[in-house]
């Protein structure tokens, strides 16, 4: 059984809080009040009563904490701390009525991810770690897969849906797309980019990649799975996947081969 920390515990209880509100609101989600605030890119009712919950329950347990917030923004705090929030990570899913959808919280100190929780409410699933400590969902222990072939391998992605990208990085993004799907054993798109990650720590997917993700789809998945053995970097080998986000996870094994399919594929289109 995993050591419940006080610093879990905060984030635990923040994740609930905010989840009971959002497992109410999906199923009334014929009758949301919904937004559009950019192309393909819809924000609920359910999203911003989310975070405020989590960030009034986070604020109180941890007054000087900063926040980074998907919907709210930034705010400095102690600058020691941050908390790196997606109160509704999977909102198209949300919106559709897909019950594929969580809660991210990742906490860094000094810049470097420390914690993190993902929790999935209608699996009733919470993904966590703190450095040095492990991951875990529920009161499991969490590995990355051992899988060491890329024929054998199922990797996740998330599809680009937006045009600022601009047609360059969407040919380019088809040409990974296209190299991942001849070289392993499949490719699955289920569209909650911290889920995935969660997924690679608990070994249910062997490795994932997206493009153009913000650092609160990735904080807390960040930590998980490096606390379950896994590596994660960008897509053409740098480490700064939090500003950059392009991201790619995976174990030990599939890391450098995937990697390397990614990067050959990519830099074929920018020669060609």
């Amino acid at each position: 059984m995993a050591a419940r920390t006080a610093l879990y515990n905060v984030m635990e209880r923040a994740a609930r809080k905010a989840a009971r509100s959002l497992v109410h609101d999906f199923g009334e989600v014929e009758h949301l009040q919904v937004s559009m605030k950019g192309p393909g890119d819809f924000v609920s009712t359910a999203d911003h009563q989310a975070e405020r919950i989590v960030k009034t329950e986070l604020a109180k347990a941890r007054p000087g904490y900063g926040f980074l917030l998907e919907e709210g923004g930034e705010s400095p705090g102690d600058g020691k701390h941050r908390w790196i929030v997606d109160p509704l990570d999977g909102t198209t899913n949300f919106l559709h009525g897909i019950p594929h959808f969580a809660i991210s919280i990742g906490l860094e100190r000094d810049k470097e991810l420390v914690a993190g929780v993902i929790y999935d409410p209608m699996k009733d699933e919470m993904f966590y770690a703190e450095k040095g400590l492990g991951a875990f969902v529920n009161d499991r222990r969490l590995r990355v897969s051992a899988r060491p072939h890329l024929a054998d391998s199922v990797i996740g992605t998330g599809i680009p849906t937006r045009r600022g990208n601009g047609e360059g990085e969407h040919a380019r993004y088809l040409k990974l797309l296209a190299a991942v799907m001849s070289n392993t054993a499949g490719v699955r798109r289920m569209g909650a980019a911290a889920l995935d990650l969660a997924y690679v720590a608990a070994g249910r997917l062997d490795g994932f990649f997206e493009m153009g993700l913000s650092a609160w789809d990735m904080a807390a998945g960040a930590v998980i799975v490096r606390e379950a053995g896994g590596y994660i970097e960008e897509i053409d080998g740098g480490k700064d996947f939090m500003k950059s986000g392009s991201v790619l996870a995976s174990n030990d094994r599939l890391l450098a081969p995937l990697g390397t399919l990614l990067r050959e594929a990519g830099g074929a289109l920018k020669a060609g």
